[in-house]
């Protein structure tokens, strides 16, 4: 039976979104009118996004969005058809290119909404809907979507979870986008919940200060700070070359075996409290993406030592330091180095059909993590600052993206995909840090409990992302199970770090 609450919501939802004025009839006709023009149009991939169509290179984004209502599937069909199959991305085929050889284009096409809305029948009675869930997920994770339609596919399980009423689980194709412009995308297609016109808000980064020092010392800032990020990307070049050819990480649990990309993922998560993280970062003066850095290298290293220590559960066992001395592990993190559009533009290219910059420049930073046991858990945390201040001190991201834009150029999409997929293959891991709404939105008046995101396909054993929303943090795991057979013990222990750390910043007075 639904509450007047939600009745009111499901009838705003069945309305489509619009902020452009104009009645439904006479939108709807310049809709299939542009529709009808663009058919025709076609647009070459971008090398970027043709790397991903090679079978090691095979990456699906996974949004997991939990409700706090039950979905209505008719509401979101509504709905779909006025937002994101606006964007051309979601109304076009990748197919191959004759013209050019070995190049795919964009083709748009008819989309049919049911075969991309998928609505399975479930049992009201199961036993233990999160593992139904993870089941649900992980089946998904062993499938590829038919390239005969646009990639990408939207599951609604009106599943009961401890966290949600209702589950809907998002699966589009890398090439339609990095995860960034996606998660964005898909905000675009959120309103407030509080105003059903306004579209989500997030925290924007503020620019720092710049101290007011007399002329002589801003010029020697200036030259100390050009000459630290000429050193600094000279030496992450180098890095990336040397993992290109022969540098590997260490051999460690967390490890996959050649053709991990091709095993299916198990998705689990967590929910913690983002005040927690807010509170250790103005106690020492960090971000928040140095402290997810912290809790991940915290919890990855309890994880590691539990193992190297026999899965010893004794009490007490987890405090004795099993680790070897040098441990290299690190994460290689995608980085889109296009300005992502902003959500106001994602919007308008929905709703008004204009331009925004969108497509995958995927450039490449090495992200080394510090595997230790610490006496001081704060240690990890500045561990991760000291990590992140010195990568934004450098331009490896815009130089690894050149790297591979030559090798394509000059040898072709077989050997940069072969280059990409040895980058990935001789790190360990993904790591991400993606920033969420500050208000509570509704995605076609489906009020959200929370966001996570993830992806599988990707020639690591194990990802890593952190997800804000309001003032929860959702961190989530995609992990092959034969290299990592416990996911939940994964996120287990990056909880206990975040505990330790608030646990520690407060015993010493800093909070």
């Amino acid at each position: 039976m639904e509450s007047a609450n939600e009745l009111k919501w499901r009838k705003q939802a069945l309305k489509p979104i619009d902020t452009t004025g104009r009645s439904s009839s006479s939108k709807s006709e310049e809709e299939e009118n542009k529709n009808s023009q663009k058919t025709g149009e076609e647009e070459p991939l971008s090398p970027s996004s043709r790397l991903f169509h090679e079978p090691n290179f095979n990456v699906y984004v996974i949004a997991i969005m939990g409700c706090k209502t039950r979905i209505y599937p008719d509401v979101f069909k509504a709905n779909l058809g006025h937002t994101l199959l606006r964007h051309p991305r979601f109304s076009s085929l990748q197919v191959m290119d004759e013209r050019n050889k070995g190049g795919m284009k964009w083709v748009r096409t008819q989309v049919d909404l049911e075969k991309h809305v998928i609505v399975p029948k479930l049992d009201p009675n199961i036993d233990s809907p999160e593992k139904f869930l993870e089941d649900y997920i992980y089946n998904l994770s062993k499938t590829s979507i038919d390239e005969s339609q646009p990639l990408w596919d939207l599951h609604l399980l009106n599943l009961r979870t401890s966290e949600s009423e209702a589950v809907g689980v998002f699966r589009i194709h890398h090439s339609l986008g990095d995860g960034t412009s996606l998660m964005s995308l898909l905000l675009a297609c959120t309103r407030q919940m509080n105003d059903p016109q306004a579209l989500p808000t997030v925290p924007i980064k503020k620019q720092e200060k710049k101290n007011d020092h007399t002329w002589f010392w801003r010029i020697t800032s200036m030259f100390w700070s050009s000459f630290q990020v000429f050193l600094n990307t000279v030496v992450d070049v180098f890095m990336f070359i040397a993992t290109a050819l022969f540098l590997k990480d260490t051999q460690n649990p967390l490890k996959g075996p050649p053709g991990v990309e091709f095993t299916p993922r198990r998705i689990v998560y967590r929910t913690v409290s983002l005040d927690d993280i807010k509170l250790v970062k103005n106690a020492m003066n960090t971000t928040i993406n140095d402290v997810a850095l912290g809790i991940t290298q915290a919890g990855l290293s309890r994880y590691i030592n539990r193992i190297y220590g026999g899965n010893n559960k004794a009490e007490g066992a987890i405090e004795i330091d099993n680790l070897p001395k040098k441990i290299r592990l690190r994460s290689t993190l995608l980085i889109n180095i296009r300005p992502s559009a902003g959500i106001q533009a994602l919007a308008d290219i929905m709703e008004k059909d204009s331009e925004a910059k969108w497509g995958n420049w995927i450039g490449y930073v090495l992200l080394p993590f510090t595997i230790a046991r610490r006496d001081d858990p704060l240690d990890y945390v500045r561990d991760a600052k000291a990590t992140i201040d010195r990568k934004k001190r450098s331009l490896e991201a815009i130089f690894t993206f050149s790297i591979a834009e030559l090798a394509l150029k000059l040898f072709g999409v077989k050997t940069a995909s072969a280059l990409s997929h040895r980058i990935l293959s001789h790190t360990t891991m993904c790591f991400s840090n993606l920033v969420g709404p500050l208000e509570e939105i509704g995605f076609y008046g489906h009020p959200m409990a929370f966001l996570a995101p993830s992806s599988y396909g990707q020639p690591h054993a194990l990802m890593i992302n952190f997800q804000s929303y309001i003032d929860k943090m959702t961190i989530v795991v995609s992990a092959d199970e034969g290299t990592i057979p416990n996911p939940h013990q994964l996120c287990d222990d990056m909880v206990e770090s975040l505990r330790l750390i608030k646990h520690a910043v407060v015993t010493k007075g800093l909070a």
